[in-house]
């Protein structure tokens, strides 16, 4: 911590995620399980395939029949996929058969239909085919009880598929986090209302309740609070009555006369874990506990609690969801566009485009303005480049930190 009660952005983060540990699990059917965690292991249910199976459309033959090309054979049937000859190919005889159809018994080859010519039930080999040729044997891709999928995997399209041909139709997850998102102040007023002279549009509610859900967790929007410990409290008691599992307030946490939320949450018995830390944007962070709630108290100005929730917010509700990946946001080091001066006891993070120069090398570019209240600025930025505390002044070309914004 330092002289002026700043902590910095690494501790606040170990703060914030000491004893967050993955929610209790449930589950649910496999069409809804896109990027949740697994809770337990995954075992395949059957063999994949799970009978030897034809890799092309041609014959099911005996090796030996056609050794010594051409070679002329009986055609006896037909093996469609999921239509099975039930007969036995014996010598001299084949099976028409396409790709997937399970491999008559008798013959141990297939014969491609590129190497046959075929007149009525007579069918010519052009080429060989040693055993075994364009055969997927049973259990090539898995075994029945063979564990593919480990507990906290998370479910992408990849792993959904594989679940799928494991023959599961549920997958024990863990839960959502349930992520009440309060705004406050007086002068905000809902998108699409109607604002007086004094008052401002709400916009960062918005962004977090989809930033929640693009993070995976569960979005529960508590309106806006007004600057009285009564709404305050009323609010907290909702997210409370919700079962959310993380509160997160906007704006009136600083020391202001008016900025009444530290002194609500204290009020609902919240015990305080850090307050303000050495960041640029988003100072006035706030992070405590109501029982089993955590709260995060984020900045009023959009931007940024907009990045403070990429910081601290999306790796809380990833640990909380299982996921095994939930430290800070991973960065990329790329070179200067432009040059950036100095930096001061405060680590920055300012927002940047990414662009390619005529050597086809990708640089990034801080704006010219870091406002903080800046939204449209912020959805223009491509990344954010961090800057450590007290680091000196770069010249183009210089590499640094890199968070890349990933834009819907």
């Amino acid at each position: 911590m330092s002289g002026d009660g700043l902590i910095s952005v690494e501790e606040a983060l170990a703060r914030l995620l000491s004893g967050a540990v993955p929610l209790g699990s449930e589950d649910i059917a496999l069409s809804r399980a896109n990027g949740r965690v697994l809770a337990r292991d995954l075992a395949a249910h059957r063999d994949q395939p799970p009978f030897p199976a034809s890799a092309m459309d041609g014959y099911a033959v005996r090796a030996e029949d056609i050794a010594a090309p051409p070679a002329h054979l009986t055609v006896i049937g037909e093996a469609p996929a999921g239509h099975a000859f039930n007969g036995r190919v014996g010598p001299g005889e084949a099976v028409r058969i396409f790709t997937g159809a399970p491999v008559p018994e008798g013959a141990d080859t297939i014969l491609i239909q590129e190497n046959a010519t075929r007149e009525g039930e007579r069918v010519t080999a052009l080429e060989a085919a040693a055993p075994g040729r364009f055969i997927r044997a049973a259990g090539l891709d898995f075994a029945q009880g063979e564990v593919l999928l480990a507990q906290g995997r998370r479910l992408g399209f990849r792993e959904l598929a594989l679940a799928a041909a494991m023959n599961h139709g549920s997958v024990s997850v863990h839960r959502k986090p349930k992520v009440a998102v309060l705004a406050t102040g007086d002068e905000l007023v809902a998108p699409g209302g109607d604002p007086a002279a004094d008052q401002i549009i709400a916009s960062n509610d918005t962004g977090l309740a989809a930033f929640v859900e693009d993070c995976g967790g569960e979005a529960i929007m508590l309106g806006i609070a007004r600057d009285t410990h009564e709404a305050l409290a009323e609010r907290i008691r909702a997210a409370q009555a919700a079962g959310a599992d993380i509160l997160v307030t906007l704006g009136g946490a600083s020391v202001g006369d008016h900025d009444l939320v530290q002194d609500a949450l204290g009020n609902a018995g919240m015990d305080l874990s850090f307050w303000r830390i050495a960041m640029r944007p988003g100072k006035p962070l706030m992070a405590g506990r109501i029982d089993d709630m955590r709260v995060l108290g984020l900045p009023g100005n959009p931007v940024s609690s907009l990045v403070c929730a990429l910081l601290f917010l999306k790796p809380l509700i990833l640990a909380l969801s299982g996921h095994p990946d939930a430290a800070r946001p991973r960065r990329e080091m790329l070179p200067l566009a432009s040059p950036v001066p100095a930096n001061d006891r405060r680590e920055d993070y300012l927002r940047a485009s990414l662009v390619f120069g005529d050597d086809g090398v990708e640089r990034v570019q801080p704006f010219e303005r870091q406002d903080s209240s800046m939204l449209a600025t912020f959805a223009r930025a491509d990344a954010l480049v961090v800057r450590p505390p007290h680091a000196e002044a770069l010249e183009p070309g210089a590499p640094v930190p890199v968070l890349r914004l990933h834009r819907g």
